[in-house]
């Protein structure tokens, strides 16, 4: 057993008071009182002496933590993306874990949370993040840092949580600094408008989202709030259409100009419009009939779009809907950050990302920036990479970075944090590529800009 976690250690943080730091009263989710996890089984992709623990929180979220047999004593809190929309179980913290072992491997402990329910719910998401803090520290240890990770659809949470729980709601600090990768951070009024954009332009080219013969139905809600229908459904009716599942030498002439129609008005590669359908299918479902009283947070209205073979035609045709007011104000609250973390965050970014545009991180900067925390940002850009996954140097170099930063009052730069990805290729093989001098272009360059509620 790691002696950081051993018994001893255990025993002395099993009161709130623990071994030395803040006796501060604890409030939020950390406080609560957490069954200890247990020990089980860890994946192969993390080394062989790592310590797994594993269990299932009092809200019913399933987790995972793993601590490395040389813990630096920093643990990684790991925000997960998607959100699935399926019910939480076990494996989606191991998969979590796979993905992620570089930073075990890289002395980190780490700690991931399936969250208690799936959907698009981003504070119930960072509410749950923030209770397995609470376990890891009360069952576990008392790291010397924790770092607040969220990926994709997980760095909005992470960046929620962060506004969240801070010094003053918790009683100490609980994040220290936040790593925010591949992140969808323009909050859900402003991320998904491309794919209300997607939905109504394939609708115009297609039409079979809903059929003729179906019962219509508004594009933004998704879909009916009883309808049932899975993403092999979705491809069904897309690949009718645009035959995405055969290549272009095979579809015909009207399906290819269908095709580059999407691509050259809604800007996403042909490989992420089946993808961006299921989104804007299921997702948008998810929101309008759970969380937002049964009414769309999207909407159209003043959209131009351009770039297909006759934009007077396409912006006449298409439908056009509005945002309900109470639904926008609703999803706001959940999904969109304040810009109001008032400890460092670093975020990472694939310049070519088909998922999370780069975009939204100029959105996310602004925000920082109005919410009087835009000197405690920064923001670097890699050429290469996929959404998931950039690269095994690059995620040591942004913890190193933010960690010094978080230890010495020295902010890095681009540059140097670039400079240090170097040095740590020797470790865990090349995939350095950050771009030092990019600048994320506007988000309304790439999604046109549209009415919204006041």
């Amino acid at each position: 057993m790691n002696p950081l976690i051993g018994a001893g250690a255990i025993a002395c943080i099993a009161a709130l008071g623990g071994c030395g730091g803040s006796s501060a009263t604890l409030q939020g989710p950390a406080a609560s009182h957490e069954a200890a996890p247990q020990a089980t089984a860890c994946p192969k992709d993390v080394p062989a002496d790592t310590q797994c623990l594993s269990g299932q929180d009092s809200q019913g979220a399933y987790y995972l933590i793993a601590t490395p047999a040389k813990w630096n004593g920093v643990l990684v809190l790991h925000a997960h993306g998607g959100p699935d929309l399926s019910a939480p179980a076990p494996d989606r913290a191991q998969e979590d874990l796979v993905r992620w072992s570089i930073m075990v491997r890289a002395g980190y402990a780490w700690a991931g949370s399936t969250y208690r329910q799936g959907g698009v719910e981003v504070r119930a998401a960072a509410e749950d993040t923030e209770r397995l803090r609470g376990i890891f520290r009360q069952h576990v240890a008392r790291p010397t840092h924790t770092i607040l990770h969220g990926q994709s659809w997980g760095a909005g949470v992470a960046a929620k949580g962060a506004e969240m729980f801070t010094a003053q709601t918790v009683g100490e600090r609980p994040y220290d600094g936040v790593l925010l990768t591949s992140g969808v951070l323009g909050g859900g009024t402003r991320s998904y408008d491309f794919r209300m954009d997607l939905r109504v332009i394939y609708q115009y080219l297609c039409g079979n989202h809903p059929r003729p013969d179906e019962t219509p139905y508004a594009l933004n809600l998704g879909l009916p709030k009883d309808a049932r229908m899975k993403q092999a459904d979705v491809a069904l009716r897309v690949n009718e259409c645009l035959a995405l599942n055969k290549p272009a030498s095979e579809r015909t002439n009207e399906q290819n100009a269908k095709i580059r129609t999407i691509v050259n008005v809604v800007k996403i590669p042909e490989s992420a419009i089946q993808s961006h359908m299921n989104w804007g299918t299921m997702h948008f479902q998810d929101i309008s009939a759970k969380r937002t009283g049964g009414a769309s947070p999207f909407g159209n209205e003043g959209a131009i779009y351009t770039g297909s073979a006759d934009d007077a035609a396409l912006n006449a045709g298409v439908l056009r809907y509005r945002a309900d007011p109470e639904a926008y104000r609703r999803f706001a609250d959940d999904t969109d950050p304040s810009g109001k973390i008032p400890v460092p965050v670093v975020s990472a970014k694939w310049i070519s990302d088909p998922t999370a545009f780069v975009e939204l991180d100029s959105r996310f900067r602004t925000v920082m920036q109005q919410g009087g925390s835009g000197e405690r940002l920064v923001q670097t850009f890699t050429q290469q990479g996929t959404h998931s996954y950039i690269s095994d140097p690059t995620y040591p170099a942004l913890m190193d970075a933010l960690l010094a930063w978080v230890n010495t009052g020295t902010k890095p730069t681009p540059a140097s944090i670039a400079a240090a990805c170097g040095q740590h290729e020797s470790t865990y093989g090349k995939g350095c590529s950050f771009e030092v001098n990019y600048t994320s272009p506007p988000l309304e360059s790439r999604v046109p800009a549209r009415q919204r509620p006041q």
